[in-house]
């Protein structure tokens, strides 16, 4: 995730990060501009079409249509930074749930080696959980000397999650926690597969195709014809307004594209190792 300081505009405005849409786009932009420079070099200079020619009343459109793309726009980066809001707030309830899991456990438990137990098997589920909702593998590296033999072709945090349930229920057994303290800390272990379940939610359900595919239809056409009305008005100058209205509205739905699913590998995504390694931290703390 992409740290800042929002208050440096100059910053903003003359540096170009590599998660820029400026960049990514900067080849289209190019070809538009060349389309753009074509159309008003055949009204201007081949056709010569003349003021009172119907062409010229094709801007009329993009006034009708404008207000309608921005709608569009607006609803589709709106969705998909609530997509990225819920799935930060996901992740911050899963620390504070690791937290109370791991302060109930240090108060409940007597022995270190049940305590290292979970000192070890509560991080491990942030950060098992972070790589499987980036696709990644899943290393033994990540447990240490923890004995926890994940199968890579099954659900990998419910695993974890079922030998953390698991072992409380053998301290149970073993009178090690009261019936009382069990239902005390059962929130919290029910809390991480609720988490696990809204993430693979937001990851696996993508906005609908065919909206996405429409916007996507609608900014091509729109700019597609923009260079015919304006080559009447701004002449050669209408290159740069092309271009640029290009980049505005290309840039809103790459934005929506990239934080859309927030447990990605883009710059914007979220910080879900960084979260995972700051659980780990407070998780030994209080164990």
């Amino acid at each position: 995730m992409v740290q800042y300081n929002p208050k440096d505009w100059i910053t903003f405005i003359f540096r170009f990060h590599k998660s820029d849409t400026f960049r990514q786009l900067l080849p289209m932009m190019f070809v538009i501009g060349l389309y753009t420079f074509t159309i008003c070099f055949f009204e201007i200079e081949y056709w010569k079409l003349a003021e009172n020619s119907h062409v010229k009343n094709i801007s009329i459109m993009h006034g009708l249509l404008s207000f309608v793309i921005s709608l569009l726009l607006a609803y589709r980066t709106n969705t998909a930074y609530e997509r990225w809001w819920e799935g930060r707030k996901l992740w911050g309830a899963l620390v504070n749930n690791s937290r109370n899991l791991a302060l109930k456990l240090s108060a409940i438990l007597k022995s270190d080696k049940d305590k290292d137990f979970f000192k070890k098997i509560i991080p491990s589920y942030a950060e098992i959980l972070s790589k499987y909702l980036s696709n990644e593998d899943v290393s033994k590296m990540l447990f240490d000397d923890l004995d926890l033999d994940i199968d890579h072709t099954k659900h990998q945090p419910n695993q974890v999650a079922k030998r953390i349930f698991q072992k409380i229920n053998d301290l149970y057994l073993e009178g090690k926690i009261s019936g009382d303290q069990l239902i005390i800390i059962n929130a919290e272990v029910q809390s991480f597969t609720d988490i696990c379940g809204a993430c693979e939610r937001i990851k696996n359900t993508p906005i609908p195709y065919s909206y996405s595919a429409f916007i996507k239809k609608f900014i091509f056409f729109y700019i597609m014809t923009l260079p015919f009305g304006y080559a009447f008005t701004l002449g050669y100058y209408s290159i740069p307004v092309v271009v640029f209205t290009f980049y505005v509205l290309a840039s809103l739905e790459l934005i929506a594209e990239e934080i859309e699913d927030p447990f990605g590998k883009d710059a914007n995504d979220l910080p879900t190792k960084k979260i995972a390694s700051n659980i780990k931290k407070h998780v030994e703390e209080l164990l």
